[in-house]
């Protein structure tokens, strides 16, 4: 096989298991583990794979101090995404995360000196018209975020974007490195939050161990592995205009899994948000494309 037809089925690999990664979530929380504590396992494992593959990427650390802010801000990434996803309408969440475009160009200006011009604003107004769309319902009077998954699902997306941004900054640093942060920052934070959703009666203490909940947190860590490794091949061999496109399959495997499970509705609302949302988003990777 080629190796960008390769590199392209490898970035499908891991937009699907993100894609998906609602389901087992909500299984797990059948099951008595709470979303938070499930990534904060996931993590774990994965980061102590990474340790004992590549013990030496921690040094790292030392001489990146933006490593650390990745920590923070690829931790709540996850925190944002994978308790919206268990608890909120599948299909409105991913919408909601995938607001790359809006935070992008916010972001850009300040942290890499990438003033907006009109294409970006006007993309930027696009994606900001979808999400008025997909938030305003009959009986709010303003679009503004109408449950804890919604506030969830744009603090991920902005944290995404955020993550996005630093490792645009932080490309020089080893991948196993940058690898070690983003896991090390799932596992902290969610385990953070977790904590401090006991204390405010919202997140339910860690079950005790159970067969049926640790086998399918172990399949999990293993899925979210294989994703992440997907990514940085196909990512190291495709354009980066290339990678992004590929990587907005995960709405559609997020809202084609979530509609046949039957736990997600497309109304003509969110169609026509979610619409222009992905247009903005192709928009972006299009422009980006023309100007390398």
């Amino acid at each position: 096989m080629p190796t960008k037809l390769l590199a392209a089925a490898a970035l499908v690999v891991n937009a699907f298991v993100w894609g998906v990664s609602w389901w087992p979530f909500r299984l797990l929380q059948v099951h008595g583990l709470h979303p938070l504590w499930a990534t904060a396992i996931i993590h774990t494992i994965a980061l102590l794979c990474l340790t004992v593959l590549r013990a030496g990427a921690w040094r790292g650390f030392g001489h990146h101090p933006l490593l650390w802010l990745l920590v923070l801000v690829a931790g709540l990434t996850n925190v944002g995404f994978n308790w919206a996803v268990t608890v909120g309408d599948v299909v409105r969440v991913v919408l909601l995360f995938y607001l790359m475009p809006a935070w992008v160009v916010l972001l850009a200006w300040p942290m890499l000196g990438e003033k907006p011009d009109i294409g970006s604003v006007m993309r930027l107004v696009l994606a900001l018209g979808g999400v008025v769309i997909v938030l305003k319902t009959p009986g709010t009077p303003w679009p503004v975020p109408q449950s804890l998954a919604d506030g969830l699902a744009l603090m991920g997306g902005f944290c995404f974007a955020l993550t996005t941004i630093l490792l645009r900054k932080l490309n020089q640093t080893p991948d196993a490195t940058r690898m070690m942060a983003m896991f090390g920052g799932g596992a902290v934070m969610s385990i953070g939050a977790a904590l401090l959703g006991m204390t405010a009666g919202v997140v339910q203490a860690l079950p005790s161990p159970d067969v049926a909940w640790v086998t399918l947190v172990l399949c999990l860590s293993a899925a979210f592995l294989l994703g992440n490794f997907s990514l940085q091949y196909g990512a190291a061999h495709l354009s980066a205009s290339v990678t992004s496109l590929i990587m907005l399959s995960e709405v559609v495997f997020a809202s084609v899994s979530s509609v046949v499970l039957g736990t997600a509705e497309l109304t003509t609302r969110t169609l026509l948000g979610g619409g222009l949302i992905v247009l903005a988003s192709v928009l972006s990777v299009v422009s980006f494309r023309k100007s390398v």
